[in-house]
């Protein structure tokens, strides 16, 4: 499901991430998608907004045991490679999706 944020919703808007290694990130696949293997990055839409008057945009679970392992295959050192994952999620709460999406 592709979501449309308010501009008012993401000027109150956040983004949980969490770090995570490969067997917690292999449970979250498994359990949420079906797909019993780690994998690097796993983002999760909330979409809904708070007691607070905040806005929940969602989760993004990144696997530091990837992001070690596949860091040098890209020419990043970890802290990039991290990032790069992260932003990969924060990507998928905004409704931005791979051309094939079964990735």
């Amino acid at each position: 499901m592709k979501f449309q944020i308010k501009e008012e919703d993401l000027k109150k808007g956040f983004i949980n991430v969490s770090f995570v290694n490969d067997l917690e990130i292999q449970e979250l696949n498994k359990k949420y998608r079906n797909k019993d293997y780690a994998t690097d990055v796993l983002s999760f839409d909330i979409h809904e907004h708070t007691e607070d008057g905040k806005y929940y945009i969602g989760d993004v679970v990144v696997n530091i045991d990837q992001a070690k392992r596949q860091a040098n295959d890209y020419g990043n050192n970890l802290e990039q490679e991290i990032s790069e994952l992260a932003g990969h999620g924060v990507l998928h709460l905004l409704g931005i999706h791979h051309e094939h999406d079964d990735e």
